[in-house]
């Protein structure tokens, strides 16, 4: 077991963890504790603490209003914990959309990814790099597009060919103002989160 600890986050590291093990914690309601990734028998935990929680909320009613101002529908996934029992992967994002797919599970309780797709958007907030490698974990999954957010740089990556494709714009989220969100994330302690998002409503409002 190995463990890191910063300002931002808490991440406990274990090995030799079985799917049956991994299944079993997620699966138990009292597992509150930390968002879960689990790759192949390895298995992390993470406690997140307020920069990176004031983060992913910033990002995510970023996004949320973007897409309520343009029409776009969506369904949020939330961290909702996505396992595929084939590959022995699971994870928990920070955030997480459904946009083309949205109709079709927008009226599930559950998503069972043997017949269900996966979010088209997962939002990664990552103030220290995980130990396991999330973005070989998500294209092996089909994620298509990765939005991560290091305190200092939104970086959007697209699924092209097995692995991610950093790109400067949406391609799930087209005319998505990538680089003004990232200049709102950096001012979030610098003031009011409010003011912040009109701003951004002002910005991205379709006159």
């Amino acid at each position: 077991m190995s463990t890191i600890s910063t300002l931002a986050e808490h991440r406990v590291l274990l090995d030799g963890v079985s799917w049956q093990t991994y299944s079993a914690l997620v699966d138990e309601s009292e597992h509150a504790g930390g968002r879960m990734t689990y790759d192949q028998g390895t298995l992390e935990i993470m406690s997140p603490l307020m920069p990176r929680e004031s983060g992913k909320r910033m990002l995510g009613r970023m996004i949320e209003m973007f897409t309520l101002l343009r029409g776009i529908e969506i369904r949020s996934s939330a961290s909702t914990t996505f396992r595929r029992t084939d590959l022995k992967r699971g994870f928990e994002a920070d955030e997480s959309y459904y946009i083309q797919f949205a109709a079709h599970i927008r009226s599930k309780r559950e998503i069972d990814l043997s017949i269900d797709p996966p979010p088209d958007l997962v939002v990664e907030i990552e103030m220290t790099r995980s130990a396991i490698d999330k973005l070989r974990l998500f294209a092996s999954m089909v994620i298509p597009e990765v939005w991560r957010y290091d305190g200092n740089t939104l970086w959007i990556g697209s699924h092209q060919k097995d692995r991610y494709v950093e790109t400067k714009f949406s391609h799930v989220l087209p005319d998505f103002p990538v680089e003004l969100a990232g200049e709102f994330l950096a001012q979030r302690f610098d003031g009011s989160e409010t003011v912040l998002i009109r701003q951004f409503v002002a910005c991205v409002a379709i006159k």
